[in-house]
């Protein structure tokens, strides 16, 4: 587990592994990055509760450093990652063995389950886990279980792990994804299942979750330029859709007012989206759906967009290319 200012959700996402019934030795190594609330305090008294949970410092923050640290201070041949913030559903790590075994998989996972706590995070919630916020994405909406590009998390065999020099530390984020696609490069294979189920806390508010979002379009950008056949049409439409409606609208203002059919088209269509997305859920989380859809569709895009070429040549410098570059 990497950490980082997780006080509000730790104690719980550990519990949820020590929890799972599972047949065979199980350990918890706790990444701790430099948190500024009361996250060692409580990582410290899970390790007093219970023997089975240990912690291995992370000084950088960085997830995929905590990552690497935690791998390397485990001692088991199956590797399930879970994030401070993440509840393993009752069965998940018995699921995902069996499945490596079944599948014949390097790593397994399933769905992010999202699921908010508040009407803002419940709004959040319906936008990560509809179509219209996220695509075709299996392990955000679901669907049939079968080899994919990535998901979410994921339960692994250290052996692969091992192969691939774990995670690219250079990727602050879309380092999972990055990773899957030199797994998948190496002839491995990536299995989703809807059996797999994580819950997964939103961010809490609209300026966290731009933040979020701005990053992974940052970032899936520096993974295209670095391994330039796993660019998709999927992956292009957010920063369209804001060269769009940026270019819309200072035609609008021109004084041309066709102009403005574009942004309205947009409002327009994550408005009537956000209808199936949303059935079910109290008002004021209702109408705070299109305000979710829209943060991460223009952060996405503003992210990728603006994501500077220096981050793609660090990481093109980094110790890992000449195993990459050999995919």
């Amino acid at each position: 587990m990497p950490v980082l200012n997780e006080e509000r959700h730790l104690r719980s996402s550990v519990h949820h592994i020590l929890q799972q019934e599972y047949g065979a030795e199980l350990e918890v190594v706790i990444a701790l990055g430099p948190s500024t609330d009361r996250t060692d305090e409580i990582a410290a008294e899970l390790v007093r509760e219970d023997s089975r949970v240990h912690t291995v410092p992370n000084p950088s923050g960085r997830t995929p450093a905590a990552l690497n640290a935690a791998i390397k201070a485990s001692r088991h041949p199956v590797v399930v990652r879970v994030d401070g913030h993440g509840m393993l559903s009752p069965g998940y790590i018995a699921t995902a063995v069996r499945l490596l075994s079944e599948t014949g998989a390097a790593n397994v996972g399933g769905i992010m389950h999202a699921e908010g706590e508040n009407d803002w995070e419940r709004a959040v919630a319906a936008a990560m886990t509809s179509r219209i916020g996220v695509g075709n994405a299996a392990f955000h909406t679901g669907g049939q279980a079968g080899e994919a590009e990535t998901v979410f998390l994921g339960v692994f065999r250290r052996s692969v792990l091992e192969q691939q020099d774990g995670y690219n530390e250079e990727f602050i984020r879309a380092q999972d994804w990055e990773l899957n696609f030199r797994i998948r490069g190496a002839g491995g294979k990536i299995w989703f299942s809807p059996e797999l189920k994580v819950a997964y806390r939103p961010r809490p508010s609209v300026r966290a979750l731009a933040k979020q979002y701005k990053n992974y379009g940052r970032w899936r950008h520096v993974v295209a330029r670095y391994h330039p056949r796993s660019i998709s049409l999927r992956y292009l439409a957010a920063p369209v859709a804001l060269c769009a409606i940026a270019v819309g609208t200072a035609v609008g203002l021109a004084g041309v007012p066709w102009g403005f059919i574009v942004p309205a088209g947009y409002l327009a269509g994550i408005t009537l989206g956000s209808l199936p997305a949303g059935k079910g859920l109290p008002f004021k989380s209702r109408v705070q759906i299109p305000v979710a859809l829209a943060t991460m569709h223009m952060s996405w895009g503003w992210g990728f967009l603006t994501s500077p070429r220096k981050l793609a040549r660090k990481v093109i410098a980094s110790r890992r290319e000449p195993v990459l570059a050999t995919q």
